[in-house]
């Protein structure tokens, strides 16, 4: 019973302060939540470190996010890319212990001789990697769990280049986190003592500035803004997307701009929705609201964090929550068609997007002589496409983005922005209108001209360490017995990211896939349609990603049936191995 073990050793550490103590002692006689607390340490996954606040290994607490930055700390003064004098740029959003958590790992790291720049007050995740390139730092750290409900905070850590740790960097960085078994070795400091060494230093007022002019130079009809008469909804959903998306959409000239009073103040107790995901239809109830009785065009509300926008436009006088498919393809088809009009679609241009995001970028891409490229699930591998065009000079970046509601047009962060994401789609938006359009007409010759493509997705929540088992499991079920077809169609090629491999399962032949490796399968059908499995890396669950390709003749309804079908033949798979 290794957890029970931690627990008494939590109980018993010098190191550990007596309000923490206290608080595990109020579960003394709960085996199963000790367990849940202590069976394992938080990991980082594709996003970072994220877990339920509270005492113990498997919770984020003071302890653990310092134990997290001194394994960074030692990580980077251990690089041969680090020089005296560079610093951290550190990070927060608006959720429970961010501040203390953002000061906390400043401490630590000012403990350890390394500078750090953080912000007077929460700021969007994608201005922190605008920052460490801006400022010159080593590393970067944002405290935020972005979506997740309120009981969660994260940490996500970012390397030089702006974007956030990938493989192998970010195992390299757990392997020094792990070496820290004795919390007595986690170095600490006063912050006045800090501050005085000129090791603890808040963010110059410029930072934001100059990210904001960053912002607003993407637009590509900037003169259109002023004279447009269309009316915006923006909810930050109580998080930091607030001052900087009514600035972006104020500086560049949008004038019909209502934002949702109860949701603009910060508050990490969410206490208008419980679920701040755009994702959520429910996340928009307060903007819909606003939105009919101001009979507004586009409504849109952005994550706690500001990486991530939902959009939901009037069609027929009520409204449709755009997925983050539809919402890409849009801005994909708006900037490569204003580009080319505008004589600034380079040759070597390419847009970029995901394993599990729709097909339709790749059919933009050709159609208007671009290249398209396919990343791994999580914006960190836009993020290193950003960077090796910008050292290679092979390809010149238009715009990425994931399913997940995750965009950025330009190359000045390395994240994804729901700020520029607003500005852009509130241009497209303004133009369209301007054309005698609406975005719901742009996605339907889309359909016309490509086919339709649809999709969704499904997540199984499996806590605790019978959870980590049985997603084990399913996958293990998969590899043995795939789908051999899917809505009634042959499934003629199997991916397995964790064996590098592509099989033609007509032929027999591999091939690889190119990418890194990852704890994911797909699986693809003869028309285009494709399923696709994967555990998250921050969260207890499993993800079933599905999307169905269609003739441009098709309805909705036909392809939800498709959807359907095929998770339920895929489902079926995953039932036996749960059973």
């Amino acid at each position: 019973m290794a957890y029970m073990q931690m627990y008494e050793k939590w109980m018993n550490d010098p190191s550990i302060d007596q309000a923490t103590k206290q608080e595990l002692q109020s579960i003394a006689g709960d085996a199963k939540e000790i367990e849940d607390r202590f069976f394992r340490e938080l990991e980082f996954g594709t996003g970072g470190m994220r877990g339920v606040l509270g005492a113990g290994t498997n919770r984020l607490n003071i302890y653990t996010v310092r134990r997290a930055t001194q394994g960074l700390a030692n990580y980077i003064l251990a690089s041969d890319a680090y020089k005296p004098g560079m610093g951290v740029a550190i990070a927060h959003d608006c959720r429970r212990m961010s501040p203390e958590f953002s000061t906390e790992a400043a401490l630590v790291l000012n403990a350890n001789g390394i500078k750090t720049y953080t912000f007077d007050s929460l700021r969007p995740t994608p201005l922190l990697s605008f920052a460490v390139r801006h400022l010159g730092c080593i590393s970067g750290i944002v405290v935020t769990a972005s979506h997740n409900p309120p009981e969660y905070n994260g940490y996500k850590v970012y390397w030089a280049d702006g974007g956030q740790c990938p493989y192998p960097r970010d195992e390299a960085i757990i392997a020094e986190v792990e070496k820290i078994t004795d919390f007595s070795k986690v170095k600490t400091m006063p912050q006045a003592e800090a501050a005085a060494k000129g090791l603890f230093n808040i963010a110059p007022p410029e930072v934001d500035d100059a990210f904001m002019a960053n912002v607003k130079a993407q637009c590509l009809n900037p003169e259109i803004i002023p004279e447009s008469d269309i009316k915006i909804v923006f909810t930050p959903l109580h998080g930091a997307g607030n001052v900087g998306v009514q600035r972006a959409l104020k500086e560049t000239g949008f004038k019909n701009v209502y934002v949702v009073k109860e949701q603009e103040t910060p508050d990490g107790n969410f206490p208008t929705v419980g679920y701040p995901n755009p994702e959520d239809k429910k996340a928009f109830e307060y903007a819909l609201r606003l939105a009919k009785e101001k009979d507004a065009d586009i409504a849109l509300a952005t994550d706690p964090d500001c990486d991530r926008v939902g959009v939901a436009i009037k069609v027929d006088g009520e409204y449709m929550l755009l997925s983050g498919n539809q919402a890409g393809v849009i801005l994909a088809e708006y900037m490569v068609t204003q580009m080319k009009a505008n004589g600034k679609l380079p040759a070597n241009g390419a847009l970029i997007s995901t394993i599990v995001s729709t097909g339709m970028t790749a059919e933009i891409a050709k159609a208007n002589g671009l290249t398209y490229m396919e990343v791994l699930t999580g914006f960190k591998y836009i993020g290193e496409k950003i960077k090796e065009f910008e050292e290679t000079g092979s390809y010149s970046y238009i715009l990425g983005f994931e399913e997940s509601y995750g965009y950025l047009a330009g190359t000045y962060a390395r994240d994804k922005d729901a700020v520029v994401a607003t500005l852009l789609v509130c241009e497209a938006a303004a133009y369209y209108k301007k054309q005698g359009q609406t975005l719901k007409d742009v996605l339907n010759a889309l359909y016309k001209k490509y086919g339709l493509y649809k999709e969704s997705i499904e997540s199984i929540t499996l806590k605790g360490v019978d959870g980590v088992a049985n997603i084990r499991r399913i996958m293990a079920a998969l590899r043995a017995t795939p789908p051999a077809t899917l809505a009634g169609n042959q499934v003629t090629e199997a991916r397995d990211y964790a064996t590098k491999t592509i099989t033609n399962l007509a032929t027999g032949q591999t091939s690889p896939t190119n990418l890194p490796l990852s704890e994911v399968l797909y699986y693809a059908t003869g028309d285009g349609s494709w399923v696709c499995v994967r555990p998250s890396g921050t969260e207890p669950k499993i993800k079933l990603y599905f999307g169905a390709k269609l003739p441009a003749t098709a309805t909705t309804a036909d392809a939800d049936a498709k959807l359907q079908l095929m998770a339920k033949d895929l489902v079926a798979i995953v039932d036996v191995a749960l059973k």
